[in-house]
């Protein structure tokens, strides 16, 4: 989405795909393209600026659990850059989305690359407010969401996930380092009689240019396979992947799908 957006404005798009979690099929996409480590930013920065690139949008996610496996220096091989970003910028501080990110938006700004809104070429994809499918929410559903609705913005407040799972104005399952994917899993195996609400919301100040909320087709199916029975994301802060075919999977699915506003 982001690459069509950026194409259909005029631009050029060079990217550096991150291996393992990059799709190869975005090749196809791009003017130009190069598989690089997530660890090694320096090769992130020379093949942008070679590519006369000096604005970027970061797109997609990187499992953060990788962060914490056993030698990870000797599996990742890290560069100066990546060395100096976790040494240097981020010594002493905390290992937070937020934190993490905006350290790395630091350094590549050092390289002469400045991180955009990442939702800039997209933006015809972000949810609407109201009821999106054909597929009504229940009232217990909404006395749900405004149960659960403040509770995840003080969770994003905190940096800590997006995400929660409620039913019966009980939280059943909250959102940290795994993702939302791995948190619906655990919602299912805690609530298996179903009838549970995902709520999904930007931090109260959400920085656009990571970590915006997104769900897609991927997401439905995982709400189906775990009895969930609607989707609340905020109005105007949370990207649909494939908008059409992921409404039409949770009307498919009969799973209500709901943009909240704040305001």
């Amino acid at each position: 989405m982001v690459a069509a957006g950026a194409r259909a404005a005029g631009l050029r798009v060079v990217c550096v795909g991150l291996r393992n979690s990059c799709e190869s099929t975005l090749a196809e996409h791009v003017n130009e393209f190069h598989w690089v480590s997530v660890a090694r930013l320096g090769s992130w920065i020379r093949h942008m600026r070679a590519g006369d690139a000096n604005r970027a949008i970061m797109v997609g996610g990187v499992s953060k659990r990788k962060i914490y496996t056993p030698f990870r220096i000797l599996q990742y091989r890290p560069d100066w850059r990546t060395l100096r970003l976790w040494y240097g910028r981020l010594r002493k501080k905390d290992k937070r989305n937020d934190t993490l990110l905006t350290a790395l938006a630091d350094e590549l700004a050092s390289g002469g690359i400045i991180l955009e809104d990442s939702t800039l070429y997209c933006k015809e994809h972000m949810a609407a407010d109201g009821c999106l499918g054909k597929t009504q929410a229940s009232r217990a559903i909404l006395e749900d969401i405004d149960f659960g609705w403040p509770i995840v913005k003080q969770m994003g407040d905190l940096d800590i996930g997006q995400s929660v799972a409620v039913k019966e104005r009980e939280v059943i399952a909250v959102e940290a380092i795994e993702g939302t994917d791995e948190m619906i899993v655990r919602a299912g195996q805690l609530c298996r009689a179903g009838g549970w609400t995902l709520i999904k919301t930007a931090k109260p100040n959400q920085d656009k240019r990571f970590d915006v909320p997104t769900i897609g087709p991927d997401t439905i199916e995982n709400l189906k396979a775990n009895h969930a029975a609607a989707c609340c994301i905020e109005a105007g802060q949370t990207l649909i992947v494939d908008k059409e075919q992921t409404l039409a999977l949770a009307d498919k699915y009969k799973i209500a799908i709901i943009g909240h506003s704040t305001t």
